[in-house]
């Protein structure tokens, strides 16, 4: 008799796998629960346990890609979704191509942890320690990597849940937010020995919460008095001729009613080039600032014929001085080479900026080093470090009306402490409908304006000297961790 003919492999999935997958899906959208405004940091360690079990129990590293991709999916979708809001609603794009574009985001996004899944699984190792410090490294690692690949994304990075009051943001001086990250996913991963797991998480909340009695950095000086100016102009209007006049009177009103050592106007406040405000309008400003020795910062834009930025002005009793965004929002504020195309489906005013250098001094106003960042420059905790330590302040003017009420601002808000926390520096956010906020150089939150309401903030702020080590070498730290846990996740089994 022949024999049997050997069987066919099959790539095929098991009759689970999709199963697996819309747990993966309805797993990721519980992560965003972590983040703000839900603040269940907490639940972090607990999601990311029930990735790292997916991935864990996928029978191929095409399986654990797949719930990777899924995770993703969930995650972004539910967690960025505002994206779609700010194409449709203030783009003026079709509501169908802007759901496309924005679901297209997403998925890019969610290839992170879909490429994570699928290493976990091809170098997967045999004991639980080895996998779950390969599992940290890489979630940490795909975090970082989406903080600068195509300009860089890191928003919704898994060290954000850990802002303040989590006893792990103790950590932020020293690892920074991918370090949090790292921290998180292996706490999550060792859940699946409850015992040793819950035992390093307590390790890691009793250290965190020792390290928070830290002090990296110092007060410098005596106080000087803010006034943080929102105006909840809406979007629909910001730059319509008809509501320039009526949006000047009212920053300058504003000015002349609420003075302060230090008065800080959103971004694109004079939706206009400087050099073509009305005559006397910027000497009305400055002389306003004046009169109480103050100084005057806002955002503006500013050219020279042939570029344009969007940039912060200073005026006041201190000399005249700008800043001009360096790291730009793509298709917001400069289009990707090839997509000129699909800027002409969309209205989006001033989407052509050129950037400014990459190192630019502080602001000297008010009799001190402010170092301003616009929009989501704050993201980039690397970038922001560059000022220091001569930057005693940091400064971040933001229009997120954007993005409508949706989670954008709570999370950016967010993003703002964990900035403050990684720098021992006070953080100043001045905002068009929210959120405004002065929050300490540990990362609370010491006043704050209620959102899409007109008001102005006012606060007596410190600048801090001295330097974190997370603001003396950056990335360093935390790399070295994720290197270090790579390597003893590869070490061989002893018998």
């Amino acid at each position: 008799r022949r024999p049997n003919p050997s069987p066919v492999p099959t790539t095929r999935l098991p009759e689970r796998a999709p199963y697996r997958f819309g747990l993966a899906a309805l797993t990721g959208v519980t992560g965003v629960f972590c983040f703000a405004p839900f603040g269940l940091f907490w639940l972090a360690p607990v999601v990311w346990f029930g990735l790292f079990a997916l991935l864990r129990r996928a029978e191929s590293a095409r399986e654990a890609a797949l719930n990777g991709l899924s995770f993703g999916l969930g995650f972004f979708l539910s967690g960025v979704s505002w994206v779609y809001v700010s194409l449709s609603v203030f783009g003026g794009m079709p509501w169908w191509l802007a759901g496309i574009a924005a679901f297209l985001f997403c998925a890019v996004m969610a290839l992170f942890p879909m490429g994570a899944g699928w290493a976990f699984k091809r170098w997967q190792p045999a004991t639980l320690w080895q996998q779950a410090l390969l599992f940290a490294a890489l979630i940490a690692a795909v975090d970082w990597l989406r903080s600068w690949i195509f300009t860089g994304f890191p928003w919704l990075a898994v060290g954000y849940s850990q802002a303040p009051p989590s006893p792990l943001a103790g950590f932020a001086p020293l690892l920074g937010v991918h370090g949090l990250s790292l921290l998180v996913a292996l706490s999550g991963a060792l859940l699946l020995r409850w015992r040793a797991g819950l035992a390093f998480l307590a390790l890691v909340v009793v250290a965190g919460l020792s390290l928070q009695q830290v002090r990296w950095t110092a007060p410098l000086g005596e106080p000087v008095s803010v006034a943080l100016i929102q105006g909840n102009i809406p979007q629909e209007m910001k730059f319509r001729p008809e509501a320039f006049l009526r949006t000047l009177s009212l920053y300058r009103q504003l000015v002349e009613d609420n003075p302060a050592q230090l008065t800080l106007l959103p971004e694109t406040a004079l939706p206009a080039f400087f050099d073509q405000l009305p005559p006397n309008y910027a000497e009305s400003l400055k002389s306003a600032a004046q009169r109480h020795g103050g100084d005057l910062v806002f955002g503006t834009i500013t050219g020279d014929g042939g570029h344009y930025w969007n940039s912060a002005v200073s005026l006041g009793s201190s000399p005249t001085q700008s800043y001009s965004k360096t790291h730009l929002v793509p298709f917001g504020e400069f289009i990707p080479p090839g997509f000129s195309w699909f800027m002409r489906l969309a209205s989006i005013p001033m989407s052509s900026f050129s950037r400014g250098p990459e190192t630019q001094a502080p602001l000297a106003v008010a009799g001190q080093q402010v170092a301003v960042n616009i929009c989501y420059e704050d993201v980039f905790g690397e970038e922001i470090i560059r000022s220091l330590p001569q930057a005693g302040i940091l400064a971040n003017l933001s229009n997120t009306a954007w993005f409508g009420r949706s989670l954008a601002q709570p999370q950016h808000l967010q993003i703002a402490r964990m900035r403050a926390v990684e720098t021992g520096r006070p953080m100043l956010r001045a905002t068009n409908t929210g959120m405004t906020a002065v929050i300490g150089a540990e990362g609370s939150i010491q006043a704050l304006l209620p959102p899409f309401t007109q008001g102005v903030l006012k606060a007596e702020v410190r600048a801090y000297q001295g330097m974190t080590p997370f603001g003396r070498y950056g990335n360093l730290a935390f790399l070295s961790l994720a290197g270090l846990c790579i390597l003893a996740s590869r070490l061989p089994r002893r018998r």
